[in-house]
């Protein structure tokens, strides 16, 4: 059974995928506007992975005999300054997200919860790559000073991409 302040704090973390998945959901929408159908592509993956995400901690809560108490989602922008600006706002977004599952991680070992704190760090580990991935776009993004054919042969690039979910690759 999970203690009180482990199960709030994963619930709140599954409003915080949700929010993400949303968030992703309108930075793609903002590049099908732009005509970027590789960058529209690489935020709707970002969206199924956050999916993904909330679902494995909701499984999680129920495997362990807690209840899910889901809460509403805040709004997300819709609209961003340039191409540059939602990376920017991709890579603070998943800065805050690694510092929530750090501070879930923080909750688990101050209750003992050591089922927890192992089903954690698949995230811990999950965010390391999330931030390095972002990070390796914004400089390449820095490099072409967000413009200009790089941007085209970057957006071929994100096009690319598929979805694989490896919430499952863990358990």
């Amino acid at each position: 059974m999970l203690k009180k302040e482990v199960l709030d704090s994963i619930n709140d973390q599954i409003n915080a995928e949700f929010y993400s998945a949303y968030l992703y959901l309108s930075m793609s929408a903002y590049f099908q506007g732009k005509g970027l159908a590789g960058f529209a592509n690489w935020m709707m993956i970002q969206f199924q992975e956050e999916q993904s995400h909330a679902m494995k901690f909701f499984n999680y809560v129920y495997e362990r005999g807690g209840k899910v108490t889901l809460g509403p989602i805040e709004e997300v922008p819709t609209d961003f300054d340039s191409i540059l600006a939602v990376w920017e706002k991709t890579l603070a977004h998943e800065q805050m997200v690694t510092g929530r599952i750090n501070k879930m991680m923080d909750i688990a070992i101050e209750a003992s919860d050591h089922a927890t704190k192992s089903f954690l760090q698949w995230f811990v580990d999950e965010q390391v790559e999330e931030e390095a991935s972002v990070t390796e776009i914004l400089d390449t993004l820095r490099l072409i000073d967000g413009q200009g054919n790089g941007i085209f042969m970057l957006d071929r690039e994100m096009k690319q991409r598929k979805f694989v979910d490896t919430t499952n690759a863990a358990d």
